[in-house]
């Protein structure tokens, strides 16, 4: 099975939700060797801001992001482009959902 891709939308180490989300999601990812790759989504650099444009529109939809400014919250981690917290999450709970993605062959719901 091909690794999960773990991405939490992250503003910088100046946004203190952002910078918790993080850490818990480094402190889970060496539980999965090999299973799991992840990656900060710095929303205020280009390759970022355009991922996270991405992801908000899997959310919400085009017209929604562009007229009524919905966007992916900040922070919020993302599997395989799945939201699954919009919040800084426990190790417990991301560890759990991880599993449970493996579980299902790197499948969402």
């Amino acid at each position: 099975m091909k690794p999960l891709r773990l991405e939490v939308i992250y503003a910088g180490d100046h946004n203190l939700s952002c910078y918790y989300a993080a850490k818990v999601v480094e402190a889970v990812v060496p539980l999965f060797p090999r299973q799991v790759e992840w990656e900060k989504i710095y929303i205020l650099q280009k390759d970022g801001a355009r991922r996270f444009y991405e992801l908000s529109v899997s959310l919400y939809g085009e017209e929604d992001v562009r007229k009524l400014h919905c966007h992916a919250p900040i922070p919020s981690i993302f599997i395989n482009g799945e939201m699954v917290f919009d919040r800084i999450p426990s190790v417990e709970e991301l560890a759990q959902s991880i599993e449970d993605f493996i579980c299902r062959g790197g499948n969402g719901k």
